[in-house]
């Protein structure tokens, strides 16, 4: 298997000084990913399926500029782990799945991001390496925590 097809996995932990149920909340919100979505990117929610953070799906586009990316996300509930999982059922990668795990520490909660993914071959996993990786992935994730810490230590 060539070294561009292996999936790869990012991860960001961050504490917050906060409870379970803020952080549960906040993530609960129907609002949270236009707030965790960071400028310049646009989302455009087509529809909202979810029953809860684990259950259901999320259709939407992400505008880049003019360019959208359409994408369906399902959620789901991760065995033994408090928080909650989404993957791609259709989108820009050939795989994507974001487990958002919250472990309740001393003085707070630790949200621990982590993202398996996998580009596709040619042009599609170009786009997708410039757009869902490296730089632009480790800037996505330092503004969700920006975000999630003023809106659930506030």
């Amino acid at each position: 298997m060539a070294e561009t097809d292996k999936r790869r996995v990012f991860e960001k932990r961050s504490v917050f000084k906060t409870t379970l149920d803020k952080m549960n909340a906040f993530h609960q919100d129907k609002a949270a990913l236009s707030k965790l979505t960071p400028p310049p990117i646009f989302i455009q929610l087509h529809k909202d399926g979810r029953t809860s953070l684990t259950a259901g799906d999320l259709d939407f586009t992400l505008w880049f500029g003019p360019l959208p990316i359409r994408w369906l996300a399902r959620h789901e509930e991760m065995a033994g782990k408090e928080g909650f999982a989404e993957w791609q059922v259709k989108g820009p990668l050939k795989y994507w799945r974001h487990e958002h795990i919250f472990e309740p520490v001393e003085g707070g909660v630790a949200l621990h991001d982590r993202v398996t993914l996998e580009h596709a071959p040619g042009f599609k996993g170009l786009m997708t390496r410039l757009m869902f990786d490296g730089l632009p992935l480790k800037f996505l994730f330092f503004y969700r925590h920006l975000r999630t810490r003023r809106a659930v230590e506030g």
